[in-house]
């Protein structure tokens, strides 16, 4: 087992030593984060796949980047296996500690193992119903369960996964899209402070630091929607379970020059300064006031942005590395999640790490060209 976990000073050590540019690290939470991640979510179960996300895993620290995240049912727990691999190889190569390191997950949806040879349902059966951990009923079509006993069991077998004491963040995934089409919105605001008052439980046992809500259309939709969640209220609830020191700092969701809802949709309701003020922002801009950071998801919408001729021309570099400034560079993004498995890949997207990003201003001019 591998103790510990990403510390102030282990993070703020890991910047200072890097070749990255002093720029492409940000500070949240006390912590020095990378501000571009790795992410583990794409490819078959197999073998080969594992080497090579783990060998991606191990050059994108060596690049400068502290900021690693999977999901439980990331092609069948082997991608928390393959990041668990990687992770012990930066420690024992020296590379890095295991407190300078952000390690993420999710959990949420239902899945198998791929290294069990049991379909589907059969492996439900033997590891959640016959231990009692899932009852009829708490599976929804979607394949998503949010009760206490389940969230709970995927955060041992994370741990398990990647042979970690303390996981630094975990993320209750994809709640609203994977709930709400088959539970009434307040069975389901129940479920979720159910879930906070878990996580704050193993929080205090010292099984993760953190947790969060990695999101795909809830905080990004019109508040007409039925899947739309205010990030307040959300908020709101987890100190109502944690008091002040709870534990719910960060969200995941999309954002990209196609997804660009995130910046620019005003859809947010937040508490202004003056008693009953109300502002309408944007979700970053939302993140921003209530003190979450947010790392974001398909920069490339799995490589469709990086097609010739799909994306706005605009600053003087490769595709790959213009969708990453962009969205790096947005007010309230900490860290775009690059999903990256080959040594190619690893390198051409790497690249970043030696470049400054945009400024607020010239981020705000581009925002500007770019709309208008």
């Amino acid at each position: 087992m591998i103790r510990g976990s990403a510390t102030p000073e282990g993070t703020a050590a890991f910047a200072e030593k890097s070749d990255a540019h002093a720029g492409n690290y940000r500070k949240f939470a006390g912590l020095t984060l990378s501000n571009v991640g790795i992410g583990t979510y794409l490819g078959d179960a197999d073998d080969r796949t594992d080497a090579l996300v783990s060998d991606a895993v191990v050059r994108s620290v060596r690049a400068g980047i502290n900021v690693i995240d999977t999901a439980i049912n990331y092609r069948g727990q082997k991608a928390e296996r393959s990041v668990g691999k990687a992770v012990a190889e930066i420690i024992d190569r020296g590379i890095a500690s295991r407190d300078q390191m952000f390690i993420c997950t999710k959990g949420g949806y239902v899945t198998n193992d791929a290294d069990v040879g049991l379909g589907f349902w059969e492996y439900v059966k033997q590891e959640y119903t016959d231990a009692g951990i899932v009852s009829a009923g708490d599976i929804t079509p979607s394949y998503h369960c949010m009760t206490p006993s389940y969230l709970s069991d995927q955060i041992d077998r994370s741990l398990r996964n990647m042979g970690l004491e303390c996981i630094d963040l975990v993320y209750l995934h994809n709640a609203a899209e994977g709930q709400m089409s088959n539970v009434a919105r307040e069975k389901f605001l129940d479920s979720v402070r159910d879930a906070m008052a878990m996580y704050e439980k193993r929080r205090a046992e010292g099984a993760i630091r953190y947790y969060g809500m990695a999101t795909w259309e809830c905080f990004r939709v019109d508040d007409a929607s039925p899947l739309y969640l205010s990030l307040e209220d959300v908020c709101g609830m987890a100190e109502e379970v944690g008091g002040k020191d709870h534990g719910f700092r960060f969200v995941q969701m999309p954002f990209n020059l196609y997804y660009d809802q995130a910046l620019l949709k005003k859809n947010q309701a937040v508490m202004g300064d003056a008693e009953g003020e109300r502002r309408h922002l944007s979700a970053l801009g939302a993140a921003s006031e209530l003190g979450i950071g947010v790392f974001t998801s398909v920069p490339f919408m799995q490589g469709r942005l990086l097609q010739p001729g799909t994306m706005p021309d605009f600053l003087d570099l490769d595709p790959s590395l213009r969708a990453l400034q962009f969205i790096r560079s947005a007010p309230g993004v900490l860290a775009p999640l690059v999903g990256q498995k080959t040594p190619e890949h690893v390198q051409d997207n790497t690249r970043i790490m030696k470049i400054k990003p945009l400024a607020q201003q010239e981020f705000a001019e581009l925002v500007s060209n770019l709309t208008s």
